[in-house]
């Protein structure tokens, strides 16, 4: 399986985040032929929520937007760490803003808001932040996975099986993935 061959992806981390929301994504991303970098504030490693260490292979500082095709948000209590440090904040807003793929998860909306993109973006998350959502501007659903333009957003760790095979198409969509010619 190779239908990301070639494009680049960011992935979010800080401190706790929701190991199976990075993981699942990150290798799901890998088994698609994807170059999958995982980016934060400082270049050091994280602790998930329930004890996963992940080696940030480059901070917001180090990279620039457009060196990515697509970016993933997981949750946790990542989100509202990372959300505090402004640097994040504008490198997420600028690389949403291209209209280029964007997957968030659970907590993972909390960046988008604290970016002033999410309005009259229809979406999902954790439950505990539909009120924030709201506030934001977004139109909050119950559901297990959402795509609006260029964003797909999910639930909860059990909702990542039908995540997955929407961001891998709307990537598959939005960016010019190479494909092999055929004689």
């Amino acid at each position: 399986m190779t239908r990301l061959k070639g494009v680049r992806i960011a992935i979010v981390a800080g401190p706790e985040f929701e190991d199976l929301e990075l993981l699942y994504p990150y290798y799901r991303f890998l088994e698609e032929g994807a170059d999958v970098k995982v980016i934060g504030p400082e270049k050091k490693s994280y602790a998930g929520k329930h004890g996963l260490q992940i080696s940030v292979d480059a901070t917001f500082d180090e990279v620039r937007p457009q060196d990515f095709d697509a970016l993933f948000i997981p949750g946790g209590w990542m989100p509202d760490r990372v959300r505090r440090d402004r640097k994040a904040v504008e490198w997420i807003r600028e690389f949403f803003l291209s209209g280029r793929p964007v997957g968030a998860i659970c907590h993972g909306p909390q960046l988008l808001i604290s970016a002033r993109v999410l309005s009259g973006y229809r979406l999902t998350a954790v439950s505990a932040i539909k009120d924030d959502l709201e506030y934001a501007g977004a139109i909050y659903v119950d559901e297990p996975v959402v795509r609006d333009r260029n964003l797909v957003t999910s639930r909860v760790p059990p909702d990542l099986p039908k995540m997955m095979p929407v961001m891998i198409s709307l990537i598959e969509e939005l960016v010019k993935v190479p494909r092999a010619r055929t004689a």
